[in-house]
């Protein structure tokens, strides 16, 4: 007699399938939310009725105010003592990048070219992006307290050290009053919910504890709605429309060579360094990102002229969503690796 259970394993097994391939909702989600983005651009663009940008405000201040409640006074101290750590992410993001653009700098001989470089090394003198980086490491099972520690650090750091990487480099200028708002803004949108929360651990950490899943699903929805009201903006004043399909999946290819090849130097310095894996997590996770954040407000004032602007993006979006969707496939892998792995006493 046929097992009742039969037709139910059908889409089980192809479940099981796409997590061991490291698939999984969200991966699947992000490509749908670009998907929606593209045929309707202006449901999420800045023109649309919704107010999507103080929506995403507050998920990412939330999201960190809620991290502030997994972590104690001691547990910061704790990451902020790990300073090779920190010395490794930070000259990954600030030199390791910039070396790696430098190095192909000879293959764009010509003028339209050294315009594309020029985009390719601005996207490797930006910080690491703070929300995506501590999402990751949280799914993966990494160090926690050192993520948030290291994506705060590079942003700050990114204030200076990315307009003096494009002045020294592509001769450009800055607007120094303005991107000093972007420190107000990491403030108040990371550093402060964070201290709330840590001051708040004591009292609320035990319902942290409860709503583990439930805040998981909000870390990634809110980054759903940071990826879909960026390419909702980027689709709605057609700057992809300006290229040769064919340059946009070159491009495209070299930014998630770009993006393995970052990973995997980090992965191994990190092991060679003898990192326990928590921090082999948060150097990869941390050191391997850029914001897209910072690059679309640092462009407009470093590459003012409008011709120009539209070409300065294109490598910055499509390592954007390069990034999340492979560091999600590899934060879920190594999360279910972290979760499977006996615990030692």
């Amino acid at each position: 007699m046929t097992s009742p259970a039969t037709p139910a394993s059908a889409p089980n097994r192809f479940v099981a399938l796409l997590s061991r391939a490291g698939l999984d909702w969200f991966l699947l989600a992000l490509i749908g939310v670009v998907a929606l983005a593209y045929f309707q651009p202006g449901l999420g663009s800045k023109a649309s009725a919704v107010p999507w940008k103080t929506i995403t405000t507050v998920g990412v201040a939330l999201v960190f105010f809620f991290y502030g409640l997994k972590l104690s006074l001691e547990k910061l101290r704790a990451g902020m003592r790990n300073w090779r750590l920190h010395l490794l992410v930070q000259l990954a993001t600030f030199a390791l990048f910039p070396a790696l653009a430098l190095l192909v700098r000879p293959f764009f001989g010509s003028a339209g070219g050294d315009l594309l470089w020029q985009s390719i090394f601005f996207l490797c003198a930006l910080p690491s992006t703070v929300s995506t980086s501590v999402v990751m490491v949280s799914i993966a099972g990494g160090n926690l307290p050192a993520a948030i520690f290291n994506a705060s650090i590079s942003s700050l750091l990114g204030i200076a050290l990315t307009p003096l990487l494009t002045s020294l480099v592509l001769h450009t200028g800055t607007g120094g009053s303005q991107l000093w708002g972007l420190a107000g803004q990491l403030l108040w949108q990371v550093v402060l919910p964070v201290g709330a929360g840590v001051l708040l651990n004591s009292r609320f950490n035990a319902f942290v504890d409860r709503h583990k899943a439930g805040l998981r699903v909000f870390d990634q929805v809110t980054i759903l709605l940071i990826v879909f009201t960026a390419f909702c903006d980027s689709f709605a004043e057609g700057i992809f429309t300006r290229y040769q399909v064919a340059d946009i999946v070159k491009l495209g290819a070299g930014m998630v060579a770009l993006y393995l090849i970052v990973f995997g130097i980090i992965w191994g310095l990190s092991r060679a360094l003898r990192f326990s894996r928590a921090d082999q997590v948060v150097a990869v996770f941390c050191g391997s990102k850029k914001s897209l954040v910072h690059g679309s407000v640092m462009a407009s004032l470093l590459f003012p002229a409008s011709a120009a602007t539209g070409l300065i993006l294109l490598p910055l979006m499509l390592y954007h969503a390069l990034q999340i969707i492979l560091a999600s496939s590899m934060a879920q892998y190594l999360g279910r690796q972290a979760a499977a792995a006996p615990v030692v006493a």
